[in-house]
């Protein structure tokens, strides 16, 4: 009979209810395409993606041309440590599926290989006080003392292992409490992530290539809002709405691009401006919001993504109901 241990303080909304029955429904639908499971190219451009997602939001310089590079065997002009992170995130998530993700072993083992040649503590738990400061130097967060860790960490994963609930919520909540803490001396995003998405694939095989990690970064200020949120109410549920709306928003990318793939074009980039010109069809204008929503981004990729179809001259700015919004350029009308 499983130890019972002590549920994290989180509350479940009919917000979590909604996205988990609408990821339940996409989950499926994905599944029944098969184009994901079947395609070795989508597994790694979305592993890439992953990537560099993923260590993109701890600060790492390189972009995702660099990084495809770099794990194509090509020499890049990065700094060293950038060009490690890279190589390291890129073993631990070819050696995901074969994790137990209810192991403190396996989750030691994880760090060391994440942080390898980057912490003096790789793969070992945390020695000494730490937390979380923003930009400017102020404590956001200062996680438990050290001699706490081990029995905190084993709590959450004898939790995580045996409750009831969906995985759904269940994997959020851990990624949450871990960040909460606090672990390790560095690389606590990077393996609340990697564990995450580890926790999703014993759900559903399909969370290995999906690059849940890409939309996080892209709604890197939600996310880190969202755990602040959560640090102020001491309580996760916030932070689980959030990673639940992520969670949807990565598998209707996914879901689309298997789509475009029946035409032969693969590309998130054309993916979004199919989605752009299908809106165009019916609508006059389209706005920052109307991006956001049909693309799954934040309102500043969504700019982004206006500004550069500006310069590619297939859209152009006007102004429409006292706010800027964008038409398809002539020529394109035509």
């Amino acid at each position: 009979m499983p130890i019972k241990t002590k549920q994290p303080p989180f509350q479940i909304t009919n917000k979590i209810i909604d996205y988990v029955a609408d990821i339940a429904e996409l989950v499926g639908n994905l599944s029944n395409s098969n184009h994901l499971s079947a395609n070795p190219m989508l597994h790694r451009v979305n592993r890439i993606r992953t990537i560099h997602g993923t260590l993109a939001i701890e600060q790492n310089s390189m972009t995702l041309e660099q990084v495809t590079a770099v794990l194509n065997g090509k020499r890049v002009l990065a700094p060293l440590k950038d060009i490690l992170e890279v190589k390291n995130a890129y073993e631990i998530y070819e050696r995901l599926d074969g994790l137990d993700p209810y192991s403190i072993d396996d989750l030691l083992k994880a760090h060391g290989i994440m942080t390898r040649g980057l912490v003096e503590e790789s793969g070992a738990f945390r020695s000494h006080s730490a937390g979380v400061v923003d930009k400017e130097g102020y404590i956001l967060h200062l996680g438990a003392l050290p001699q706490y860790m081990p029995g905190l960490v084993a709590e959450l994963l004898e939790w995580t292992k045996n409750s009831e609930l969906h995985m759904l919520i269940r994997s959020c909540v851990f990624h949450y409490e871990l960040e909460f803490i606090h672990p390790f001396a560095d690389g606590n995003g990077r393996i609340g992530r990697l564990w995450h998405t580890l926790l999703l694939s014993k759900w559903n095989s399909s969370f290995l290539y999906l690059p849940v990690e890409s939309i996080i970064n892209e709604r890197e200020h939600d996310y880190y809002e969202a755990i602040n949120t959560s640090n102020d109410n001491g309580e996760s549920t916030v932070f689980v709405e959030f990673m639940v709306s992520v969670i949807k928003a990565s598998l209707i990318e996914a879901i689309n691009v298997s789509d475009e793939m029946i035409d032969g074009v693969v590309g998130r980039v054309s993916l979004r401006w199919k989605r752009i010109k299908e809106y165009l069809k019916t609508h006059s204008y389209i706005t920052n919001a109307n991006v956001r929503e049909l693309c799954g981004v934040s309102a500043a990729t969504a700019n982004r993504i206006l500004a550069k179809l500006v310069s590619q001259s297939k859209l152009v700015k006007c102004f429409e109901g006292g706010h800027w919004a964008y038409q398809l350029y002539r020529e394109d009308i035509l």
